[in-house]
């Protein structure tokens, strides 16, 4: 009997697509390495989220299932190499930035056998390998160098001591395993103190930007915008297509890691499952669409549309109030990826309280 297999794969990406996780509520170390402060800002704000195609994501995962069997390989080569998988150490700076740490090695790098080092593992394409092998991490892969600087500056923190049981690691074991041939590659990476502090300090200063930071590069045709997921909202379009918390205007990103609503100051922090969803007093944040804002309505603002701007398609500019005096974010800027029966999630999550 013939199976189609065309039709299995698609069955399998249906899968992933369906149960494909939302954008992470922090700003990952694993983020920093980015040159453009404003991509940076429009994805921890929620203000682009990237739908990936099925394919993608298994794509993802199989980096993701390298990483035990590395540690495997790492671990028969004699590395004493523990805090993996579900067990692994955190770092978190505050002002919600934090990560995961792949591993830590107590013992057993034949370079330096008694000295503690972080682990963190890599896949790449050959073409992308063969940089890697010619160049080195820091001059190949910035954004996985600045990771790791910010990993290593996170160890010395007395709270992951504390936490942990050891602390002030100042090396790094780099690993890449080649997706075509599987050759691995392996880097020590020294810590830089200053650097490291300065990569944490531009998250911290980005994710607490009430309003939306200068690109990289102002032109939209320059090469590394053309492969941005947030070009569109940047440089293009300029409207968000996302409706929840962050992406309104009344939202706040405090220094202890929270969000906060001016509007239901009262019921204090917003509980992430609802910071997904948003709710009818939405007001879109006025760096996410292009238009003038105007004295506000109560709680709704006023935006000046342009003729044939927004979904409201006027023939002549229009002012339109947005929020829970005037027309639904949703309804103004198109359906959000979250969105949903906000109904249903107030009686979910019980935010905010009565």
């Amino acid at each position: 009997m013939k199976i189609d297999l065309d039709t299995i794969e698609k069955r399998i990406d249906s899968f992933m697509e369906r149960t494909a996780s939302g954008p992470r509520p922090h700003l990952g170390v694993s983020t920093l390495g980015h040159k453009c402060d404003r991509r940076i800002w429009i994805m921890h704000r929620w203000g682009v989220i990237e739908k990936f195609s099925g394919r993608m994501l298994r794509l993802f995962a199989r980096g993701q299932n390298e990483e035990p069997v590395m540690a495997n390989y790492l671990r028969k080569a004699g590395l004493d190499l523990r805090k993996t998988g579900f067990d692994q150490v955190k770092v978190n700076f505050g002002s919600h930035v934090s990560g995961s740490i792949d591993g830590v090695i107590l013992s057993g790098i034949p370079e330096a056998p008694a000295k503690l080092h972080l682990w963190e593992n890599k896949t790449a394409s050959d073409k992308s390998f063969t940089d890697l092998v010619k160049n080195g991490i820091e001059k190949s892969k910035p954004e996985h160098w600045s990771q790791i600087q910010g990993y290593l500056l996170g160890t010395f923190d007395p709270e992951f001591k504390a936490a942990y049981g050891f602390g002030n690691i100042d090396r790094a074991l780099y690993t890449v395993v080649n997706k075509n041939s599987d050759e691995i590659y392996t880097e020590r990476v020294r810590f830089e103190r200053e650097k490291a502090k300065a990569i944490i300090e531009r998250g911290k200063r980005i994710a607490l930007l009430d309003r939306m930071p200068e690109p990289m590069n102002a032109d939209p045709t320059w090469w590394e915008c053309k492969f941005c997921a947030a070009l569109d909202l940047c440089k293009i379009s300029r409207t968000t297509k996302e409706v929840n918390c962050r992406t309104c205007a009344h939202s706040t990103a405090e220094p202890d890691g929270t969000w906060t609503c001016a509007i239901h100051a009262e019921s204090g922090s917003i509980p992430v499952d609802f910071q997904r969803m948003g709710c009818r007093s939405h007001v879109v944040h006025p760096d996410l669409v292009p238009w003038e804002m105007k004295e506000g309505v109560g709680n709704s603002a006023v935006y000046v549309i342009p003729a044939g701007a927004g979904s409201t398609g006027t023939e002549q500019p229009k002012e339109v109030i947005n929020g829970e005096d005037g027309i639904d974010s949703r309804e103004l800027i198109g359906p959000s990826a979250l969105a949903g029966n906000q109904e249903e999630q107030e009686e979910i999550v019980n935010w905010p309280l009565k």
